[in-house]
């Protein structure tokens, strides 16, 4: 009956609908159950008409990106999953250095077209696997930069009063890999980005270094979620978990990479519960011998 209810409600918007469809299929992790509803918006007002929706038959609803920073629950997710990567895809150049994109948009594809209109200032995102709405959720960064290094304003809607706006980076709290939005329920649709005019070859000699930086150094050829913790005060989660003596560490299939101790890779088939036992005693192990409390940057959904 759900299905049918939707499948009515959503017929005069854009979006594609998908049935009880695995999440394993739709997160960098590839671990995840199924949802019963996996929903990708074509635009701001089919997203809006989805969440609507969810809310009229108080049903539960997900935002999801590119999936790149989630780990998800092996019983998968209740109610309506709405994707934005593959929608929400508006990518326009407004001249003086502004670039408006959909948050569906990948950010290796923003920074292509920053790169395109020879614009400097987002090499540090290149190959970070995310969407300009995940990036913005959570502040993104890497070598130094973050989003809000160069997000001029903010679209969203606030499902609980139905209202659309922008906002300037002004009157938004961004912070390292927090973010108002990670605690209001606001939704993401669109970013505005204020980059420098530069040189083109010089933009993609920094993207093409930092990418091969990223091969070297991190264990790009496992499902992952990147980083599994946030960086704590005055000392970096990886070298913690390397002193620990943890590298190689392994709970069912999931491991602590041998190439960067920040990763927990699935190596083998990981199941959700893996992932959270092994998190559980990577974090036991350095308070225990550092006495500092490592914060989850993986979201967990379940």
């Amino acid at each position: 009956m759900l299905n049918e209810r939707f499948s009515r409600q959503m017929k005069d918007f854009q979006g594609d609908i998908f049935f009880d469809e695995p999440l394993r299929n739709h997160c960098t992790f590839k671990i995840g159950g199924n949802a019963e509803i996996l929903y990708v918006p074509k635009n701001e007002k089919a997203l809006i008409a989805a969440v609507n929706f969810s809310k009229e038959n108080n049903i539960p609803f997900h935002i999801l990106g590119n999936g790149s920073n989630v780990l998800i629950s092996d019983d998968g997710l209740e109610g309506i999953v709405i994707k934005l990567f593959g929608g929400l895809t508006d990518l326009l150049y407004l001249g003086d250095g502004i670039i408006a994109a959909g948050a569906g948009i990948s950010l290796t594809r923003l920074c292509n077209f920053a790169l395109e209109k020879s614009l400097t200032g987002l090499e540090f995102a290149y190959g970070i696997p995310g969407t300009v709405g995940g990036a913005v959720y959570m502040n993104a960064g890497a070598y130094g930069g973050e989003i809000k290094d160069v997000l001029m304003s903010v679209r969203t809607f606030n499902p609980e009063t139905g209202e659309v706006k922008e906002e300037p980076v002004q009157k938004v709290s961004l912070s390292y890999r927090d973010t108002q939005f990670m605690h209001t329920g606001v939704i993401i649709t669109a970013a505005y980005f204020r980059l420098e005019k530069g040189e083109k070859e010089a933009i993609s000699e920094r993207m093409q270094e930092l990418m091969q930086k990223r091969k070297t150094s991190q264990p790009l050829e496992f499902p992952s979620a990147g980083s599994t913790f946030k960086r704590p005060p005055d000392a970096f989660a990886a070298a913690l978990i390397d002193k620990c003596g943890l590298k190689g560490l392994t709970v069912g299939g999931a491991k602590v990479s041998e190439k960067h101790a920040g990763f927990v890779i699935n190596f083998d088939n990981a199941s959700f519960s893996d992932v959270i036992t092994l998190m559980d005693k990577i974090k036991a192990a350095v308070l225990g011998k550092y006495g500092i409390e490592l914060t989850p940057e993986v979201e967990i959904l379940r």
